[in-house]
């Protein structure tokens, strides 16, 4: 068998020149690959307790589902704003070039509920930063993060230091 880091492409000068792009829709066209990746991933996490799973759209639900049911967790989407139709509570965040604002059902972490984050990837780590405060939010308690990849040159780690952080890939550069 492939070890899972061959699963994932990369497609070099993109978005632009000089940035490696590290694809997962190569993982998951892959039955061995999608496998291998859930797997992993929940390997990374066994010796964690939680009692709920978070995952932001669209590839943490990919990830966090398999990863909720293996473990008879419920599973809490992490939206960008506006698709959730219940009442909800929300974080913006700053980008690179601008700010976006993610959302969750707020009745969708109970007060001092352990929470497991799952992604596809940590970059700089903004994007789970605003993840983890919204969770906070409500009265959650991040226990843990786990990702498919990291871009360790991102240093994303360095902004969630305060918490667990599990990755299956790492990268070095950016």
């Amino acid at each position: 068998m492939k070890k899972l880091e061959e699963y994932v492409r990369s497609i070099p000068d993109f978005p632009e020149e000089g940035i490696i792009f590290r694809d997962v829709t190569s993982v998951l066209q892959d039955a061995d690959g999608l496998h291998l990746a859930i797997d992993t991933m929940q390997d990374l996490i066994k010796d964690l307790e939680f009692d709920v799973v978070a995952g932001p759209e669209s590839r943490g639900f990919i990830f966090g589902t398999p990863i909720a049911y293996l473990n008879n967790k419920p599973f809490v989407l992490i939206r960008k704003k506006g698709k959730l139709p219940c009442e909800t509570v929300e974080k913006t965040y700053d980008l690179e070039y601008g700010t976006a604002t993610i959302e969750m059902h707020k009745d969708s972490i109970k007060p001092g509920q352990k929470v497991l984050i799952v992604d596809d990837l940590i970059a700089t780590g903004g994007t789970t930063e605003a993840m983890c405060q919204l969770i906070e939010s409500l009265g959650g308690e991040v226990v843990g993060i786990v990702v498919l990849i990291e871009l360790a040159g991102l240093e994303g780690r360095k902004r969630l230091e305060s918490y667990r952080v599990d990755s299956a890939i790492c990268y070095p550069g950016k």
